[in-house]
């Protein structure tokens, strides 16, 4: 009999199996794939956007769904407190645009080895098991039984198995069947920060493109709202979408109806209205004796040019020196307002974290208990909550781990 079990390793599991041995909880960590934290090591393309360098109130602005739940777990560890204890352990951090915080190495690897070395200073005990479901009994929880048949018994467990995003490397929805065994609700389960689908030709033809130093906007046309809008990167593909500004749109798109959204790029934010027209006007000065399809190669990326001039309505093979002023407005409505229809999401195994989960009125905010089965406790992406991007979603983690942790 040991004090707590942790199914799951990773930033969540680690965190919470970390905190109960430091309070002196004789704690085992069960990892199915033999090596804690596989998602963490490449998240932010390996280099780990630890969290975010906020409040507890802009923090919470950026929580999408069921906020209110985590105000007492990021009171009790909130980003200071991350931040803190990762210097503590040797990791040197910085703060980048958009507050975002990571390792000044750059190196995702650093935080995953700075959280074993926490559990295992603390005594945390690795088993490389598969848990196969929880022993429970008379309303409370038991311990565990492991797929080779072997049973685990202890006085808590700490379920932070993940979602069902990426599932090489471990995430497979295991802790949605764990919370069900018990009587658990889960929240329907939906991919965030994914890539997104287009039927558009135009993202076919555009594939590999990169776009850099772009302004993208998320519109709901049945509201005529825009969702979201930022300024960063983004990728064409042949299915449609990718890239940082498109999986941050894409957590804002909270129901998704056919035809109801579409991306509107600016391709030139960095100019206004009256410097854009005036840049069109100095290139087709400077090609006034070529076919329109050949004086844009200054203005935009080379796979583009042949959709804008499309798009456009102005022919091909126009001397530039004969377009109309109606007709340069129309090339300048392209660059100011590239529209790109949105038909779905990739999925939820291309996701970088997954929607829904455990439902949040079943779980003691404080504590991460089970409402349901004493001594069952809940921790990061398995649990009803996600935030956007920029270090929201590693904070979650950090916070419920760290309650469950404690308070086991």
């Amino acid at each position: 009999m040991t004090d707590v079990i942790v199914i799951g390793g990773g930033p969540a599991g680690m965190m919470a199996a970390a905190t109960a041995s430091l309070y002196g909880k004789k704690t085992i960590l069960l990892e199915k794939n033999g090596r804690c934290g596989r998602k963490l090591a490449i998240t932010g393309k390996g280099r780990c956007n630890v969290t975010n360098d906020c409040d507890e109130t802009v923090f919470l602005e950026n929580i999408p769904t069921n906020p209110k739940f985590l105000n007492s777990v990021i009171r009790a560890f909130g980003t200071q407190d991350t931040k803190k204890w990762f210097e503590e352990r040797g990791v040197l951090l910085k703060t980048e645009r958009g507050n975002r915080v990571f390792p000044k190495s750059d190196c995702a690897q650093d935080i995953v080895e700075a959280m074993l070395r926490a559990c295992k200073e603390n005594g945390v005990v690795f088993y490389k098991k598969e848990a196969e479901s929880l022993l429970c009994e008379d309303g409370s929880v038991q311990g565990v039984l492991c797929k080779d048949g072997e049973r685990l018994f202890s006085h808590s467990v700490i379920v932070a198995t993940g979602g069902m995003s990426y599932p090489l490397t471990g995430s497979t929805g295991d802790g949605y069947r764990f919370a069900q065994q018990v009587g658990h609700t889960i929240a329907e389960i939906k991919p965030s920060l994914v890539p997104l689908v287009s039927f558009s030709e135009d993202c076919r033809d555009m594939q590999g493109l990169s776009l850099r130093n772009v302004k993208a906007a998320l519109w709901d046309k049945s509201t005529g709202k825009v969702l979201f809008q930022d300024l960063g990167e983004m990728l064409f593909t042949h299915y449609g979408m990718s890239g940082p500004l498109i999986l941050s749109a894409s957590s804002h798109i909270r129901i998704f109806e056919p035809g109801r959204y579409e991306i509107r790029i600016n391709l030139k934010p960095g100019l206004d209205d009256k410097q854009l027209d005036a840049r069109i006007l100095r290139d087709f000065a400077k090609y006034a004796n070529r076919d329109f399809i050949n004086a844009l190669l200054d203005l935009l990326p080379k796979k583009m040019i042949p959709i804008i001039v499309y798009r456009s309505r102005i022919p091909a093979f126009t001397k530039v020196n004969n377009i109309t002023k109606e007709q340069r407005r129309a090339l300048f409505e392209q660059i100011r307002c590239f529209r790109i229809p949105v038909d779905g999401f990739r999925p939820v195994e291309e996701a970088i974290i997954t929607a829904g989960g455990v439902a949040c009125n079943e779980i003691n905010p404080r504590t991460m208990e089970s409402k349901l089965c004493s001594g069952l406790y809940f921790a990061g992406e398995v649990l009803d909550v996600d935030g956007y991007t920029g270090g929201f979603n590693l904070q979650i983690a950090f916070s419920t781990g760290y309650a469950a942790g404690i308070s086991c």
